[in-house]
């Protein structure tokens, strides 16, 4: 394994943005190249092949023909084509803080290979990272790798004069929240996801299901505004949202869906989709549900709470998904009439089977045992398929 020659990180540019945020961007990319973090390097520009790929040759010219040379004329100049894109690139280990890669190695231009270029960066974010590698055929990533992220990876190959090949095809990947397990392996990514039934005020995102060694929790509904910020709206138990319509802004709206399981683990990112957006955002519908929630009992270091899920509304809610945040640093061991899964302090239960239906003022009790440190204060916010709840 070779170590890395230099790193680098810059912003890459997105589409359909506004003049002002590209020129800012470009500020910045110019800023972060001029002053790099400590323990970074100069980053590298991309370089185009020629047009058509075909170098261009001076025309003989016309008239008289020159005299002949006095001394023997020396070898002209091999023609300064790039090296060949690498190939069969592959990831052969994916931990939660680090990725290895391999790849074909190109075939030289006009010149030897002297090494690999990586360019990678995570998913809905503009920041792009650069790392330069001698002649090899594999590294591994560990700098500004982390934990339940997807990353999209590419490798060029450049000779000695600096001339750079294309790049192989984008490699996607998402790590794990955990390298100890029992669960290590994220679930498939969702699949078209489409836009259907507009009403107004709502639209209604529908996908194919996903698929997990352990069984899918949920899904995380996204909304991403084209830039680098993504805000989880909702997660819900089944494989259709009813989303409110954006409101009207400068930059780009799209909403994509992962999956996750019980371990938080979460999937690579579905395609995306635009919704139609409106110039007067509708009042947010009214709480349908009620939640209490109880510390049945405490003792240092650990705890029992119970959750009542009620329904409120007039429909019976048919699978349910109930997600809340603790305040404190509390950390789900065991539950029942549920299955929990935790991220941080974001926690996610979803029904058992025969608690799946909640009839109109109705309702279901589930339960967890747990541990804590510092604080096991109660959590006070809770949603229901992505729709807030009364908290008693």
């Amino acid at each position: 394994m070779a170590a890395v020659c230099s790193s680098s990180l810059f912003r890459r540019l997105r589409p359909g943005l506004p003049a002002a945020a590209v020129l800012a961007t470009a500020v910045l990319a110019t800023a972060l190249t001029a002053a790099p973090s400590a323990g970074a390097g100069t980053a590298y520009p991309r370089v185009a092949p020629a047009p058509g790929g075909a170098a261009a040759f001076a025309a003989e010219p016309t008239g008289t023909a020159p005299p002949p040379p006095t001394s023997t004329p020396s070898t002209p100049s091999t023609t300064p084509f790039p090296p060949s894109a690498p190939t069969n690139l592959t990831a052969t280990q994916v931990r939660s803080t680090s990725v290895t890669l391999t790849w074909t190695a190109a075939t030289r231009g006009c010149c030897p290979v002297v090494g690999y270029d990586i360019t990678y960066y995570q998913a809905f974010d503009d920041v792009v990272y650069g790392v330069s590698l001698g002649d090899v055929t594999t590294a591994t990533i560990t700098t500004y790798i982390q934990p339940g992220r997807q990353y999209s990876f590419r490798v060029s190959a450049r000779d000695g004069d600096g001339r750079r090949s294309p790049s192989t095809d984008a490699l996607t990947v998402v790590t794990p929240v955990t390298d100890t397990g029992p669960d290590t392996t994220p679930p498939s990514a969702p699949q078209n996801l489409t836009v259907g039934d507009v009403t107004a005020s709502t639209a209604k995102l529908s996908w194919s299901p996903s698929t997990d060694d352990t069984g899918v929790l949920g899904y995380d509904v996204y909304r991403f505004d084209g830039w680098y910020t993504s805000t989880r709206v909702a997660t819900v138990p089944g494989t259709t949202y009813m989303a409110a319509l954006p409101p009207e802004t400068p930059l780009r709206t799209l909403y994509y869906v992962r999956a996750r399981d019980a371990a938080g683990n979460v999937s690579i990112a579905s395609n995306t989709v635009t919704l139609p957006t409106t110039s007067t955002p509708p009042p947010p519908p009214p709480s349908t549900c009620r939640v209490t929630y109880r510390n049945q009992s405490e003792w240092p270091g650990g705890f029992v709470a119970t959750v009542t899920v009620q329904n409120t509304g007039t429909t019976s809610v048919d699978g349910w998904i109930l997600t809340f945040s603790f305040p404190g640093d509390q950390q789900v061991t065991t539950a029942w009439n549920a299955t929990v899964g935790q991220t941080g302090a974001a926690v996610t239960a979803r029904n058992a089977d025969w608690n799946r239906v909640i009839a109109p003022n109705g309702s279901t009790t589930f339960g967890f045992q747990g541990r804590w440190s510092a604080s096991d204060a109660p959590p006070t916010g809770f949603s229901l398929n992505g729709a807030p709840c009364t908290a008693s």
